[in-house]
């Protein structure tokens, strides 16, 4: 047995591509070696670098490196976290919280890394990584001289993997909440048992965006804690905030009390219900943020995520006021920009109101989104105006 992989023709083209994924259906030669890094080879035993390998994974292999002769150390994650790091920077002047690696966008797979001040959270999510905990906490203590480390490791892809899904302090202290600075916007992180590593910070730049073209009576649906509104409130009149969690408003109240304010109501609603009894009351409003979870967390949801997300795309523009701004999100990865687009223009034409597309807005730049990688974008958000009276 050999501790190299070798790999089918459409595996090989695969890496040829673009895309650093292979899966075990395309390896014709598993390597004699446990999880960690092997180096991979194409049908005729030429090498084609260096990959992750996750014995029990369906993604076999992740590319690391294409050269070789390259040595997969402790200096290889400094350098390539380093350079992660450095694409980052021009990002503290405006927020204390970012993503410093975002997975295979940063050549650093199944890793991610936030930044929450003076603290970082990460994520291991394949075997093959989780052999390298060691170089990259290092690596990351080096380069971020964080005050402490959190593994949010309690993640459903690693049970893929074999591995245990826990939440680990690795490194120093990590507090419970941490304030986080946002384009003049202060919001309490909760990186021990928040949603994603503790905030959502890959709708940042669309959060300034929504607080830049607020005005009038706005309303914020699937509102968690109160990101958007926060931002909505510093040019709007009033922000009705909508959730159906209880702990979210409360936090989200606290959120707004640390800003000093006071011109947001939070109600507690689902938001399906909420829109449909709004529809009939005959409200209007003159912003609207829709950023609802993820319909379809998997290929065979996405009919009725695609159902739900007309739904709520329709009743939002019944909603608008003549000349109102609706920005509207998915993160749902198996929607794409095609289908979003799609059901945007769906709901725009039962709405009987003629809509026009503003912008069409993605990730940050600390999300980047690799065009041969489509499993980096997720995110996918439009901004769209109703037609003022004449």
């Amino acid at each position: 047995m050999s501790a190299d992989a070798v790999v089918s023709r459409k595996g090989a083209h695969r890496w040829a591509s673009g895309h650093p994924w292979i899966y075990r259906s395309d390896v014709t030669h598993r390597p004699d070696a446990p999880a960690g890094a092997v180096l991979v080879r194409d049908a005729g035993r030429h090498p084609l670098g260096w990959a992750l390998w996750s014995p029990a994974s369906e993604i076999s292999l992740r590319l690391l490196d294409a050269r070789p002769d390259a040595a997969i150390d402790a200096a290889w994650w400094r350098r390539r976290l380093g350079a992660s790091a450095a694409r980052r920077a021009s990002l503290g002047t405006e927020t204390t919280a970012w993503r410093v690696v975002h997975g295979e966008a940063d050549g650093c797979p199944s890793l991610v890394v936030d930044r929450y001040g003076q603290w970082a959270v990460v994520q291991l999510l394949s075997a093959g990584l989780e052999a390298f905990r060691g170089p990259i906490i290092d690596a990351l203590r080096d380069i971020l001289a964080p005050a402490g480390i959190l593994a949010r490791n309690d993640v459903a892809v690693r049970s893929k993997e074999g591995l245990a899904r826990e939440t680990e302090l690795l490194f120093g202290d990590v507090p419970r909440e941490i304030e986080v600075r946002e384009h003049g916007v202060r919001y309490l992180a909760a990186p021990w048992d928040g949603q994603k590593t503790g905030a959502f910070l890959d709708q940042r730049e669309n959060r300034v965006l929504a607080g830049q073209l607020a005005r009038g009576r706005a309303l914020d649906c699937f509102s968690y804690h109160g990101s958007f509104a926060l931002h909505l409130a510093q040019r709007a009149e009033r922000v009705t905030a909508v959730d159906s969690s209880v702990a979210a408003l409360a936090r989200a109240h606290e959120n707004a009390t640390r800003n000093g304010i006071a011109n947001i109501d939070f109600m507690e609603a689902d938001a399906f219900e909420f829109l449909r009894d709004a529809e009939s009351r005959g409200d209007r409003y003159d912003t609207i943020v829709l950023d609802p979870p993820a319909f379809a967390k998997t290929r065979g949801a996405l009919a009725s995520a695609l159902r739900g997300y007309k739904e709520i795309n329709l009743r939002a523009m019944r909603l608008l006021a003549p000349g109102g701004i609706l920005l509207t999100a998915s993160c749902s990865f198996h929607l794409t920009k095609p289908l979003f687009l799609e059901l945007l223009a769906s709901a725009a034409a039962d709405s009987g109101r003629r809509m026009t597309l503003r912008r069409f807005l993605g990730q940050p730049l600390d999300h980047p989104e690799v065009l041969t990688i489509p499993e980096t974008g997720y995110i996918k958000a439009a901004v769209v105006d109703a037609e003022s009276a004449e």
